[in-house]
């Protein structure tokens, strides 16, 4: 299992009432799986350099409990669908070994005209190590 990711929440990411205001959570998604895809040695960076997008197409959030200023949040990150061209991620959000949120994500692959494309074309390296991983999870 890869390392879950650590986020410290911000003083201007709570709101009046002094709790995480919901839209930010989203972002931690986004942060997490970034990490995640760094972990499993393929970045952002280095898919969009060679000209591969993945947009969120679907996100999902449910709302267990509150986090406020200065906690710390450990997000683990998994993929738990990867079909070529879709790829579901699933997001455990923990304060204190207290579920804060679940939630999913779901992308797609472009090309760099930004047309829907599998991924196998538009980088090999990068379907070989999604595929891999998700035999090994199923294992």
């Amino acid at each position: 299992m890869l390392k879950p990711y650590i986020h410290k929440v911000h003083y201007y990411e709570t709101d009046k009432m002094g709790i995480t205001h919901h839209s930010n959570y989203i972002r931690w998604m986004e942060e997490a799986r970034a990490d995640w895809m760094e972990q499993v040695g393929f970045s952002y960076t280095k898919m969009e350099e060679m000209g591969v997008f993945s947009p969120v197409v679907n996100i999902e959030c449910n709302f267990v409990n509150t986090t406020t200023f200065n906690d710390e949040v450990e997000i683990q990150v998994n993929m738990i669908q990867y079909t070529g061209v879709r790829l579901v991620v699933e997001y455990v959000m923990k304060k204190q070994d207290k579920v804060v949120l679940t939630g999913k994500s779901t992308h797609c692959f472009l090309n760099k005209d930004y047309r829907p494309s599998r991924l196998k074309q538009l980088c090999p390296q990068f379907d070989e190590i999604l595929t891999n991983l998700l035999k090994k999870q199923n294992s």
